[in-house]
């Protein structure tokens, strides 16, 4: 089959994105726990595990928890809360234009981020799931948790699955739990990340817009 990106005479790459603080400007987990009344809490658990202060895995469960017994109305709440970082939609719509695969993996969850995905035509998506019975969160999860390790996993097969070797793999995100990503990536970009993130980053964007991204890949 040809390379419809080969067509168009451009090297094609794959953009692997974190959601929370990256491809949007909140962090999900945050938002839903100010409906259950444990924002405050949350907040601070959340802003410890992006440093690299906690383990991710252990971290979510234990905020996840929080929300047991919330009405699954809130997750409509949540999603209309939600606003795309800048330049967020430029850099989807630049690599579409040039046949680049995008994908979002996140620690956030499917419920928010698979209607923003659809939006932006992004159909590769990996977040987690929340565990709902009778109308409400029951404070777990369903399936395995999309850790660090994770999310270089699916960098990995998302790259096999599109045919882009690791070297033209791009991975952007802004906490610890991207730091397997941004390593495995062929270009990791801290985007407004903690210090551990941008210290170990090929690439820091710290003022400016996603759509940065297309400018370090030559495009």
């Amino acid at each position: 089959m040809t390379d419809p990106a080969a067509a168009h005479g451009t090297t094609r790459f794959l953009l692997v994105l974190d959601v929370d603080s990256t491809f949007i400007t909140a962090e999900q987990i945050d938002l839903l726990a100010a409906h259950a009344g444990s924002g405050e809490q949350v907040a601070e658990i959340t802003a410890r595990a992006m440093a690299g202060e906690l383990d991710f895995a252990a971290s979510l469960t234990e905020r996840v928890g929080t929300l047991a017994g919330v009405a699954v109305g809130v997750l409509d709440q949540v999603r209309a809360q939600i606003e795309l970082s800048p330049g967020a939609a430029d850099l989807v719509a630049g690599a579409h234009a040039r046949h680049w695969p995008v994908a979002l993996v996140s620690g956030g969850f499917h419920e928010i981020v698979d209607p923003i995905a659809a939006e932006q035509r992004i159909t590769r998506v990996r977040a987690n799931r929340l565990a709902v019975a009778d109308g409400v969160l029951t404070g777990g999860l369903d399936g395995p948790i999309v850790d660090r390790a994770a999310k270089a996993h699916w960098l990995r097969t998302f790259a096999a699955e599109e045919g882009v070797p690791l070297a033209r793999t791009v991975a952007i995100g802004d906490g610890a739990n991207d730091l397997d990503m941004l390593a495995a990536a062929g270009l990791g970009v801290a985007y407004y990340a903690k210090p551990v993130v941008a210290a170990q980053a090929d690439v820091a964007i710290d003022s400016g817009g996603l759509e940065q991204v297309l400018a370090l890949l030559g495009a």
